[in-house]
């Protein structure tokens, strides 16, 4: 672990490969695990103000799913995105190869909105623990994401390289500059 500014990051965001291969995994990430993708609070008046506009590009079962349990749901004090039956993530749309989209990135990759997704999808496999004086940065390992894995430590692409964007995001650009400073002299024990 190192610091960076009001931040704790893990090695691992230095260390492990990842692209996603979603011609392998077909966006598992999307439609497996226990809970919706975590939510910060100040999302949720973004999916409240872009609803009417991402509803278009739904399947109906998410539709029915967030018009019976609310754009997002509370388990555990944590914000969540809705799931159909315990599933799928109801903003899930399948591509024509099967393959999982985001409902909201379509929306934001088809101009009708100004925001690209929940930041905690978009930084994935990076992982933020919020606490009261730092953020926690981790890495998430996840067996469904093994292709990915693989492809990153082919294309040698570090984590925090395949997300940038998102670390941008997040943290800013002069925090991602400072990151980038440290992996270039990052020296594994």
């Amino acid at each position: 672990m190192f610091q960076l500014g009001k931040t704790i990051v893990s090695e691992d965001i230095i260390e492990k490969d990842f692209v996603c291969n979603l011609n392998a995994c077909k966006g598992k990430c999307c439609i497996d695990g226990e809970a919706g993708a975590p939510l910060e609070e100040s999302e949720l008046q973004i999916l409240l103000d872009i609803y009417p506009k991402v509803k278009p590009f739904l399947r109906p079962e998410g539709i029915a799913a967030i018009e019976d349990q609310g754009l997002f749901v509370t388990t555990e004090g944590e914000y969540e995105t809705t799931l159909i039956d315990g599933k799928d993530c109801a903003y899930v749309i399948f591509d024509e190869n099967n393959i999982t989209k985001c409902g909201i990135e379509e929306a934001y990759n088809q101009g009708e909105i100004k925001w690209k997704k929940p930041i905690s999808c978009h930084l994935y496999p990076v992982r933020i623990m919020e606490y009261s004086e730092f953020s926690a940065v981790n890495y998430h390992s996840w067996p469904i994401c093994d292709d990915a894995c693989t492809l990153g430590k082919e294309l040698q692409v570090p984590v925090y390289k395949f997300v940038k964007e998102a670390l941008i995001r997040k943290f800013g650009k002069d925090w991602y500059a400072e990151l980038e400073t440290v992996a270039e002299n990052y020296k594994p024990e």
